[in-house]
């Protein structure tokens, strides 16, 4: 079935759908990794975004259900040259466009993503749309138009729980809190217990807390610092999430307040959220950052690391009182992670969680865990 995409400022290209008919739009981007694209369809980052993959087969290796960062689909969009509609991996379970139209998700191949790839490039993610219901290109491209832009947008209602919850064997469960509003924190005794603010999580970065001896519960980006107060926890980590991060001004005063009492860490949106409320601001990139194999530099150490990213801001943190930059993406130079100089608080943009990989930056969650052990005890 012909599909055709059309961006805002009226680049079209045609293709075919391999998920049957359709017509959705989005923040229209590219990714760089080879692999992953069953991580990035599910990560809840991806909310309102249709992916263009560089690499040119996807979908050979199939779909695995642990491999899941999230119990649904978030992209808007899968673009591809080429996808693989018979798979060959053991650990495979069904095709990738099955796993699409299951869920309800356009995957559209045939596309020149070599050429769309460099016009974004050139011009910068902008909004796009592929429909399978009409070819009239000035159709498209003002239904383009039409849509919102990413800067200005709060994603993270799109994808945050309502409730607490934790991560089980079998998947999400809910977490309730006694009377007194303290949960049963479950996990090996003496375990930090570590209050997780859900903006649309990953699902590894609960594994890999877990895995570095923590007792995680996810709570709403709308639980107050009383309610943390209350609950028990020894330390506060803030999630990734989709998005402009500084129209989150709730959550920003709500991580302003928490910073006054706890150990914190952020990730991505965790990251942004953080430098808004230390006083700094965040900026949207030409093209993002979205791919597994972006060099940043620990200036601390001086090793590069070769990391998983995705994300369209960037933090800006000149000026702002007892705050140092840790990492520096070396191919732009923009800002990669930060820490607080008399406060224990550490954040990085990057994904140090990230799977399939790469794992250079996972020590991101033991020097975490250093800082909660010199600042609790446990």
């Amino acid at each position: 079935m012909k599909a055709f995409l059309a961006l805002e400022d009226g680049f079209t290209l045609e293709g075919r759908s391999v998920t049957g008919a359709c017509d959705t739009g989005g923040e229209v981007i590219f990714n760089t990794g080879m692999t992953g694209y069953q991580e990035i369809l599910t990560d809840p980052s991806y909310a309102g975004q249709m992916v263009c993959m560089t690499w040119t087969e996807i979908g050979n290796y199939g779909i695995a259900p642990e491999d899941m960062e999230s119990g649904r689909v978030h992209a808007a969009a899968l673009l591809m040259r080429e996808c693989c509609q018979v798979p060959s991996n053991w650990r495979s379970a069904k095709s990738l466009p099955d796993f699409l139209a299951e869920h309800g998700i356009p995957g559209i191949e045939g596309l020149d993503t070599r050429a769309l790839t460099l016009h974004l490039r050139e011009y910068g993610a902008m909004r796009g749309v592929v429909s399978t219901g009409t070819a009239d290109p000035r159709e498209l491209v003002a239904k383009a138009k039409a849509l919102p832009e990413m800067a200005g947008q709060n994603l993270v209602t799109r994808v945050a729980p309502s409730a607490p919850w934790r991560l089980g064997d079998a998947g999400p469960e809910p977490a309730v809190p006694d009377a007194r509003g303290a949960f049963d924190w479950g996990g090996e005794p003496g375990a930090p217990r570590v209050l997780v603010y859900d903006f649309g999580i990953k699902w590894n970065i609960v594994r890999m807390l877990k895995a570095h001896g923590f007792s995680p519960v996810m709570v709403p980006p709308s639980f107050t610092p009383a309610e943390a107060e209350a609950s028990g926890a020894d330390a506060i980590f803030l999630s990734n999430g989709p998005g402009d991060p500084a129209v989150l001004g709730a959550e920003i005063a709500t991580v302003r307040e928490l910073a006054k009492t706890w150990p914190m860490a952020g990730i991505c949106l965790g990251h942004q959220l953080l430098g808004h409320a230390l006083g700094g601001s965040t900026h949207k990139l030409k093209f993002g950052h979205h791919g597994c194999n972006h060099p940043v530099k620990d200036l601390e150490t001086g090793i590069v690391e070769i990391t998983s990213q995705n994300h369209g801001f960037c933090v800006d943190i000149d000026g702002v009182p007892n705050v140092k930059a840790t990492h520096m993406n070396l191919n732009d130079g923009t800002l990669e992670g930060f820490a607080h100089e008399t406060l224990p608080i550490i954040a990085v943009q990057h994904h140090p969680e990230a799977c399939p990989g790469p794992s250079d930056s996972r020590t991101f969650f033991a020097r975490f865990r250093k800082i909660v052990r010199e600042s609790t005890g446990r």
